[in-house]
């Protein structure tokens, strides 16, 4: 699937509903999720795979990975509500996803080929993301994620001794106005797309 059709795809799909400021609840917007899939894709990370998506929230990365021939697709959240929507979208485009309730950093995650997240940036909670990298490399040898720009070096210091950052692609991340701390009714943040791989023995 081309990206502009992925990216088509996922702009049909549903946002959260009631988006909580303490979790970052921000949808990861359709243009995001589809270069970001993409990119996974490409480095035959999805195609024919067991995908985790942790922190799935509303269900769009998910969506994506199974709209990309992922073999099998499990997404994990905390979020209750998020995941009725998750559920929804996964029926609108006749996914067989399996959503799964539960906090990432108190669980035993299930093993997957591949991990795809889009973890808290940490805006509401210093180092919100370590529990998303730590069951993202406790699950698979791969993991994706998307984090704030100039996260990678941070993120190297963070998983030494256990995995290593092989990619890192620059990318604009808009955030429509969500919270009522928000504000302005727009803004881009640059974001990076890490790509880490778990270490031999880990």
């Amino acid at each position: 699937m081309k990206i502009r059709h992925l990216e088509m795809e996922l702009e049909t799909l549903e946002g959260f509903e009631r988006p909580e400021a303490a979790l970052e609840q921000y949808a990861t917007p359709a243009t995001v999720a589809a270069r970001f899939l993409h990119e996974a894709d490409r480095r035959g990370d999805i195609r024919g795979l067991r995908v985790l998506d942790l922190g799935c929230g509303a269900g769009i990365l998910s969506c994506g990975a199974w709209m990309l021939g992922a073999g099998e697709v499990i997404g994990i959240d905390i979020d209750g509500a998020a995941l009725d929507v998750a559920r929804r979208n996964a029926a609108c485009i006749d996914a067989d996803i399996t959503f799964l309730e539960g906090d990432i950093a108190g669980m035993t995650v299930p093993p997957a080929d591949s991990v795809i997240m889009n973890p808290p940036f940490g805006a509401q909670r210093v180092h919100a993301d370590r529990p998303f990298i730590d069951a993202g490399l406790a699950s698979a040898e791969v993991v994706w994620g998307i984090f704030n720009a100039g996260s990678a070096r941070f993120v190297e210091a963070y998983i030494r001794g256990r995995g290593v950052v092989d990619t890192l692609i620059t990318h604009r991340f808009p955030i429509s106005r969500t919270f009522a701390h928000h504000t302005k009714d727009r803004v881009t943040i640059p974001v990076e797309f890490i790509r880490i791989v778990r270490e031999e023995g880990a």
